[in-house]
């Protein structure tokens, strides 16, 4: 399981000392609500302790701990014979997204030590227990469990080492430089101290100042013979810097180092589609720095989905998943914000009401709705990514965010007739319009092939006018909302009447449309009478060039997609009775209107009504009401033709 999430072995001191590092951040948390623990929370640290003779690495932190059955809960379960088949059909199905929704839980990043080691022991006690918990595996789909009555406070996890295997690229781990290397690169920004016993030697200073394997060798032997020297005391050096990235200047710090933080706060093992650093001065003063994913996570459209900006006060671990620093439709922003006035003791309850933290928000929305937008000017592959993975959750904004609404338009894309391939963006739609044009048209739909094949869609393809095609079911919400783009009402092709006549070709029909009223009015007249329980109204369209017929909305009726997703969220909807437009030229149509004008009493016409009305429902898609009936006049019919 562990080979299949993780390419790159060095990573498991890493997630080991996230894991701790969070383990601290929640101790310190529980100390500022005033939760009584029986734990010393005066010097909060993590510590990794070498064993070379016996081939042991130990990472331990004096943190919150774990009780028994949380041991079981984060770590036991993932040993379960059933989690370790399914991981192995994600492994050969090469799902990557599936498995991204594994990292982040303790279990999971705490497994990564079988990527070096043949056995595990985990120990640890919670900060307000006095028993302490013993997990041990193998990695084999087994495990041992004890209840120890005297454990240290924290957790320490213990490693017994594989044999080296640079092939393999499985380095020696208890080289003290190899453990410094990893340290400095994954785990430098870690706000504790990450403490490790190392001789003082000069060789050793020689040795962290380069990376080659030669100098690797050198610095372990030289720490070797300077061990067996009287005198010599190991002491205890701390690996990391522990300055915090949001803190330094931009110039300070690499993107390797910005990628790797992202990874250790996000629990994911890609690099961050975008960077984004903010730093505000004067009476309010904050930091932040925040990360675009380059995939979504899986738990993206789940109801119990979490949002994943920290809030830090001063450096101080607040709180993770701040609800109120990022709206739900950029809950997918991954990040940091560390404010300089906002009370240590700051609650989620106090938090909904300050109106720092309401500040705070509207600037880190519009500085991310920016950065997206820049994105679409100077990195379209970034921007590309972006709108794919997160798309369908941005426009979740076009509901509530109403003071950001212009902006989210402005870096939404959709589907269009202009490209079968390629979204557009509704300035570039704009870019696009006829001269006279006054509506950005679209139409709502389960799929593309289905509204592409929709016959309202006829007038418009001939005439050359491009259709947005709006087939998320996001979509059916937000255009009742929206009602225009930079002064272009929004129209929907299936709603009210359409008209593209240029003013010179309406002058040129008016005569031809005129008499078309008189020809079709009896018609018309009786089929909304003898259509009555399915149509409010029967009329000629003007949008129709091939079918015989259409349904159409209402300008403001509910859509059908709509008026189902309602009633699937256990909503009662009342039955929205649409209008049926008949293609006056259609020669279905035509002998209809002769066939009533010859016999208005004839035997089947009114079934022949029903024919048109059921195939126009499922042209675009829609369900029949009584399917059965459809079905029996059809074959009526085709019978009598043979």
């Amino acid at each position: 399981m562990i080979h299949s999430i993780y390419s790159n072995k060095d990573v498991f001191l890493r997630e080991l000392i996230s894991n701790a590092s969070d383990a601290l951040d929640k101790l310190r948390l529980e100390a500022l609500r005033g939760t009584e623990l029986r734990a010393d929370t005066s010097d909060l640290h993590i510590e990794i302790e070498v064993d070379k003779e016996h081939r042991t690495l130990t990472v331990r932190d004096n943190g919150i701990g774990m009780t028994h059955d949380e041991v079981v809960g984060l770590i036991g379960t993932i040993a379960k014979s059933g989690t370790a088949e399914f991981l192995r059909e994600l492994k050969e199905s090469k799902d990557a997204a599936a498995s991204q929704d594994l990292i982040g839980q303790f279990g999971v990043g705490f497994y990564s030590g079988f990527m070096v080691a043949d056995q595990v022991t985990l120990v640890t006690r919670h900060a307000t227990e006095t028993r302490g918990t013993r997990w041990e595996s193998t990695g084999e789909g087994t495990y041992t469990i004890e209840e120890l009555d005297e454990a240290p406070q924290g957790t320490s996890v213990i490693l017994r080492l594989k044999p080296e295997d640079t092939e393999d690229s499985l380095f020696d781990y208890t080289s003290p430089w190899k453990i410094k290397e990893i340290v400095k690169r994954y785990s430098d920004f870690i706000t504790w101290p990450i403490r490790m016993a190392t001789e003082s030697t000069d060789a050793d200073a020689d040795a962290n100042a380069t990376t080659d394997a030669e100098a690797e060798a050198e610095a372990d032997k030289s720490e070797d013979e300077a061990g067996e020297k009287a005198g010599d005391e190991p002491r205890l050096e701390t690996l990391n810097s522990m300055k915090a990235l949001w803190a330094r200047s931009r110039d300070e710090v690499s993107d390797d180092e910005y990628h790797e933080f992202y990874k250790h706060i996000s629990h994911d093992w890609n690099n961050p589609l975008e960077t984004i650093r903010m730093q505000a001065e004067g009476t309010f003063e904050y930091q932040a720095l925040l990360f675009i994913p380059s995939q979504a996570p899986l738990d993206l459209f789940m109801r119990e989905r979490k949002r994943g900006v920290q809030l830090y006060v001063k450096r101080v671990f607040i709180m993770d998943d701040c609800e109120e620093l990022m709206p739900e439709y950029l809950r997918f922003v991954k990040g940091v914000v560390d404010a300089q006035d906002l009370s240590l003791n700051v609650s989620r309850e106090t938090l909904q009401q300050d109106r720092q933290i309401q500040l705070m928000r509207r600037r880190l929305v519009k500085k991310v709705l920016s950065t997206v937008k820049d994105m679409m000017s100077e990195n379209a592959e970034g921007y590309a990514t972006f709108w794919k993975e997160f798309g369908r959750a941005v426009k979740e904004g076009l509901l509530d965010d109403f003071e950001n609404r212009d902006a989210i338009l402005e870096i939404s894309s959709f589907a269009s007739t202009h490209d079968p391939e390629r979204p557009t963006t509704l300035r570039q739609y704009l870019d696009r319009m006829k001269d006279g044009q006054q509506h950005i048209y679209y139409m709502t739909g389960e799929s593309r092939s289905i509204i592409e094949s929709s016959p309202h869609m006829e007038a418009f393809r001939e005439k050359g006018y491009e259709v947005l095609l709006l087939t998320d079911p996001i979509d059916e919400m937000w255009v009742g909302s929206v009602p225009e783009f930079d002064g272009k009402q929004f129209q929907s092709i299936a709603k009210g009447q359409v008209d593209l006549d240029t003013e010179e070709e309406k002058k040129e029909g008016e005569a031809e449309r005129e008499q078309r009223k008189k020809d079709f009015a009896e018609l018309l007249s009786w089929m909304t009478t003898t259509l009555s329980e399915q149509v409010k109204e029967v009329r000629l369209s003007s949008r129709l060039t091939t079918s015989p017929a259409c349904v159409v909305g209402d300008t403001h009726d509910v859509t059908p997609q709509l008026e189902n997703m309602f009633r699937a969220m256990g909503q009662d909807m009342p039955q929205i009775k649409r209008i049926l437009e008949l293609n006056p030229t259609h020669p279905l149509v035509t002998g209809l209107r002769e066939a009533h004008s010859a016999d208005p009493d004839a035997a089947g016409l009114a079934e022949t009504a029903e024919l048109i009305h059921g195939m126009a429902v499922l042209a675009e898609g829609g369900e029949l009401g009584d399917p059965a009936r459809f079905i029996k006049l059809m074959a009526d019919r085709l019978q009598h033709t043979l």
